[in-house]
């Protein structure tokens, strides 16, 4: 038996996933976001839709109504600029309206605003009509030429637009985003049975059963509140038949220890003959085998409850691992590896001894006849937990045999002989023992031969 002093550092927590690769998952994966994402989207594709089309309505239908009077209302601004122009008339037009006024000609040249130093319109350029209505030059459509030949353009004042409040846009952006926060807060409440369907499924799948899923209004139901009622008559009748199922077990187990013990009690009084002798130790060894299996049985369906009695005690894990090491029949063949420093451990001693002794016999009878001998290693994982490994140097097995490989009765081989590996309840009980301890089971192929690492949580150290 051989010992080695190894240390193993703790490796450094994966970094936090940034924001955008969390806005990315929650757009892929969440409901929520992505139905009030398409409310967005389709509300400013119908406030875009309408606004095109009422502006199409009122430029096609009201400007053949207000042509003529908008040609009307400017003939009656330049007759009250008179002729000559008045530059008071004007002036007086421009306070009480908000537009603006220009006049050029060969006596009056003013404008009711700057003009830039590049544009010369106080120069008179000749007289021209545009009494008329010109299509091509929507423009002069507010000019007119006075008979002294004096030009007169109208405009809308900059002024007032300047003068107005410029809180349309913000307030339109601020409501749009309180109707999506409203929309998201509605869609989260219309969606928030599903939180409670998972949640519920969760806790299926840990094996509570005690509490179903809230179904709201269920006197008058919603199709997430008949899903929520669906699944609760699925976890009942799953609970039924895993209730069933263990009470078969447990019965078949009970009904068998007697007749078996009888069985070997008959069997050890036969006469150590040379002629009997044979075949009452192989008996012997098939009345093992059967109690065996049927003490495992047993414990698998006391640890597969939910909550396992565990009979905790401070425990130092490298001594019960030399002292299940020591015992077995392959002893010298086993690596041991230890870390320097390890905490008393509140584990429960028994379980951890079938958990070690199933693990490094499975190691030594799959790693018989490979060049390197199995090893067990305890050492400082992650995050204050500890870890068990335990590898072997055997053929391994295919990658597809491992997710069944820890199921109760599950065997990769054909065959069902104790030489070749048992009934399949080995794995199945020491995934059990970790879990009852709150820990995690992993089995891998580690190329050669096949790698098992039971993680014990932080909570299991005695303070």
């Amino acid at each position: 038996m051989r010992s080695e002093n190894l240390s193993n550092p703790a490796k450094p927590a994966p970094q936090a996933r940034r924001w955008h690769a969390r806005a990315r998952h929650a757009l892929t994966h969440s409901l929520r976001v992505r139905l009030v994402a398409l409310f967005l989207v389709l509300a400013l594709a119908m406030a875009g839709t309408f606004l095109a089309g009422m502006q199409y309505a009122l430029s096609a239908g009201w400007r053949e109504a207000a042509r003529p009077l908008v040609a009307d209302y400017v003939n009656t601004l330049s007759a009250e600029i008179g002729t000559p122009p008045s530059i008071e008339r004007a002036q007086a037009l421009v306070e009480r309206l908000p537009i603006s006024v220009r006049i050029s000609g060969p006596v009056v040249n003013w404008s009711s605003k700057p003009q830039p130093p590049n544009v010369e319109h106080h120069k008179y350029k000749g007289p021209r009509d545009t009494s008329h209505w010109d299509d091509e030059a929507p423009p002069r459509f507010f000019e007119r030429t006075t008979t002294d030949g004096h030009h007169l353009r109208f405009g809308l004042s900059a002024d007032v637009w300047h003068e107005r409040p410029r809180y349309i846009g913000w307030a339109t952006l601020a409501a749009l985003l309180a109707l999506t926060t409203l929309a998201y807060l509605r869609v989260r409440r219309m969606l928030r049975p599903l939180d409670d369907i998972r949640a519920g499924a969760q806790r299926f799948g840990r094996g509570d059963f005690g509490t179903p899923i809230a179904v709201r209004h269920a006197h008058r139901p919603d199709e997430l509140g008949e899903l929520a009622h669906t699944v609760n008559t699925m976890g009942a009748d799953i609970h039924q038949m895993l209730e069933a199922k263990r009470a078969l077990l447990l019965a078949i187990s009970h009904e068998l220890r007697s007749p078996l013990t009888r069985a070997r009690l008959n069997t050890e009084l036969l006469p150590e003959t040379p002629e009997v002798l044979p075949a009452r130790q192989a008996l012997l060894r098939d009345l093992a085998v059967m109690r065996d299996l049927v003490t495992d049985l047993l414990e698998s369906e006391r640890l597969a409850q939910p909550h396992a009695a565990l009979q905790r005690e401070p425990t130092d894990l490298v001594a019960l691992v030399a002292d299940v090491v020591a015992n077995l029949e392959g002893a010298p063949h086993v690596v041991q590896k230890f870390p320097v420093e390890l905490p008393l451990l509140l584990l429960d001693r028994t379980r951890m001894r079938l958990l070690l002794r199933n693990l490094l016999d499975n190691a030594l009878r799959h790693g018989a006849g490979a060049q390197e001998a199995p090893w067990v290693e305890v050492h400082n994982a992650q995050d204050g937990a500890v870890s068990i490994t335990v590898r072997d140097f055997g053929p391994g097995l295919a990658d597809d045999h491992l997710p069944e490989l820890a199921q109760p009765f599950y065997r990769p081989e054909a065959a069902r002989t104790r030489e070749s590996g048992g009934v399949g309840l080995g794995l199945y009980l020491c995934k059990l023992v970790a879990l009852a301890h709150a820990g995690s089971f992993l089995v891998e192929n580690a190329h050669p031969g096949l790698r098992v690492c039971v993680t014990l949580q932080p909570e299991a150290a005695l303070r």
